[in-house]
């Protein structure tokens, strides 16, 4: 099955976006200025998503995911 993670993040820095497993899909920065970040997943077993504030970092994530 085929996925799209829609990820934004607002406030200041930056946090990084990882899955388990690692095929699943592809690692990203994400910056906090508001824009969005779509990365695709793939896989028919449980992923697992890790999104995580660089240091000094500080605001808020929000995602959505459609099945393509």
């Amino acid at each position: 099955m085929t996925y799209r993670l829609h990820l934004a993040c607002a406030g200041s820095g930056c946090a990084r976006l990882r899955f388990e497993p690692a095929g699943a899909g592809a690692m990203a920065t994400v910056p906090c200025d508001g824009s969005v970040v779509q990365r695709r997943l793939t896989g028919d077993e449980l992923v697992s998503i890790d999104v995580a504030g660089a240091k000094g970092a500080t605001g808020v994530i929000a995602w959505q995911i459609d099945a393509v």
